[in-house]
């Protein structure tokens, strides 16, 4: 694989490839090791994905690695709140399509079932959460930073739930256009369920890919500023088995 830079910050490995496909297949070979090194260990491996363009690459080449995906456990992150729950931009429905009926899942947990409100999906995913903690986490970054839809002006590194609704800023939302999910930013949902910065920090290994021009920004500061708010996707540094796969577009700021 065409890798064009590896180094560490912090507590944080990064690798920078020199197109999406490469990064997309690098990164899934470690999610594979890593969820085999935990059904090994424990006989089953829970996970969380990440929902995105970002992810396309990624969510592929990860459902050809050689992995007992009768013993694998999902969730998501965050899904919109409003939407149709047959719309194609819902999360779950992304994830659907790309990953979650592809392959036998031990099981896959929606965060949001027909028929259930939003404040009472947070309350049922987040019990789920605590009953049965995922092991690993497959994370992108946004355009303002954010995880999941923990934006800069909502995040909370020390967050008292594991699950909430939020507010969506306009970077985000437009970032929804600029990757092509809705037309228009009117079109783009101005809340969402998401796991919390509290909930993503305490999953044991977190695996995050990012590529892409419209993310170099991001890549740039979640490496270099201070650990804040600020750029929620900073505090990734600081958490262990963190490691970040990024293209050359994404990463050119790092090279």
């Amino acid at each position: 694989m065409s890798m064009v830079k590896e180094f560490q910050t912090e507590n944080m490995k990064v690798y920078v490839y020199e197109n999406r496909p490469e990064m997309g297949k690098a990164a899934a070979k470690d999610a594979a090791q890593r969820m085999n090194k935990i059904i090994l260990k424990k006989g089953k491996a829970t996970a969380v994905f990440a929902a995105a363009p970002s992810q396309n690459e990624f969510l592929e080449e990860l459902s050809r690695q050689d992995v007992d995906w009768s013993k694998v456990n999902a969730y998501h992150m965050d899904e919109y709140v409003g939407l149709d729950m047959n719309a194609p931009q819902r999360f779950g429905n992304f994830l659907k399509e790309a990953i979650f009926e592809k392959l036998p899942f031990q099981s896959v947990h929606y965060i949001q079932k027909p028929g259930v409100d939003a404040e009472t999906a947070v309350k049922e995913y987040e019990a789920l959460l605590r009953k049965n903690p995922p092991d690993l986490v497959f994370l992108g970054i946004g355009e303002n930073g954010h995880l999941a839809f923990n934006d800069p002006g909502t995040a909370d590194f020390n967050d008292p739930s594991l699950v909430k609704i939020v507010a969506l800023d306009q970077t985000c939302r437009n970032q929804q256009v600029n990757d092509g999910c809705f037309q228009t930013i009117n079109d783009v949902p101005k809340t969402a369920i998401t796991l919390t910065m509290s909930m993503l920090i305490s999953i044991p290994e977190k695996v995050t890919i990012v590529p892409g021009k419209t993310k170099t920004n991001a890549v740039y500061k979640t490496v270099h500023d201070p650990v804040t708010t600020a750029c929620p996707a900073t505090i990734l540094r600081n958490c262990t088995n963190s490691v970040l796969y990024t293209d050359r577009d994404a990463g050119e700021d790092l090279l």
